[in-house]
């Protein structure tokens, strides 16, 4: 585990459990070893980190490669603690760049870490679950690992949109893990991974009750957080 991410897991973790005590189902779903990929829900930029609290293990994020990439101090310090918690940066402009993402991932997977992904792509902007994007299984497929589905609410009543920090008291905050799903031997073509996803998104639907949208959630305009999925 990265020494920064050893920090946030004494530090901060413990903080955010004793302020907003989440409730937490399906710990006994996440392997003790091994590589898998953790597909979630995603209504609040605060999931992160209430992912990364309830889960023992290392988590890497994908993040997009602009948090790399800054100048000046703030850029300096924003891809220093990326790096230093193990984040894997993806281009959101999409096509061959967002490959690169992948490249990086696989070996994490294979080397038997862990890595979290939204497949919606950007925050609900209603509270719905919209259409899954096929990043996720993709890389599960290429990297022969499962895929555990999350279920998160309230954490967009704690951390809405806009604001910069979860407000505790606003609202009770619960994760669920589903059972693993192993889509080993699966092709992966286009309309086996559309299928997979599906099967992904309705255990996420499964986990957290939200009204299913069956289309790709609106673009916002500097929406994307980290673990957004590529198409």
């Amino acid at each position: 585990m990265p020494l920064l991410y050893t920090i946030g897991k004494l530090t901060v973790a413990p903080a955010l459990r004793l302020a907003f005590r989440p409730t937490v189902e399906g710990l006994e779903h996440i392997p003790d070893t091994g590589g898998a990929i953790f597909a979630g829900n995603h209504l609040s930029v605060a999931d992160e980190l209430f992912l990364g609290t309830v889960v023992p293990r290392h988590l890497a994020f994908w993040a997009k490669s602009e948090y790399f990439k800054g100048t000046g101090p703030k850029g300096a310090l924003s891809k220093h603690v990326l790096t230093g918690l193990g984040a894997i940066p993806v281009e959101r402009a999409g096509g061959r760049a967002a490959l690169s993402a992948f490249d990086a991932a696989i070996p994490v997977l294979k080397a038997g870490d862990l890595v979290a992904v939204y497949p919606e792509g950007t925050r609900s902007p209603d509270g719905r679950l919209y259409r899954g994007r096929t990043g996720a299984v993709r890389l599960a497929v290429a990297a022969g690992v499962p895929v555990i589905p999350v279920g998160m609410t309230g954490t967009d009543k704690a951390q809405p949109i806009g604001t910069r920090v979860p407000r505790p008291g606003r609202a009770k905050i619960t994760i669920r893990f589903g059972k693993p799903l192993d889509f080993t031997g699966r092709s992966d073509d286009r309309t086996s991974l559309r299928e997979m996803t599906d099967e992904v998104m309705a255990e996420i639907q499964k986990l957290t009750g939200q009204e299913y949208v069956p289309r790709y959630a609106p673009p916002r305009a500097h929406s994307a957080t980290p673990g957004d999925a590529p198409a």
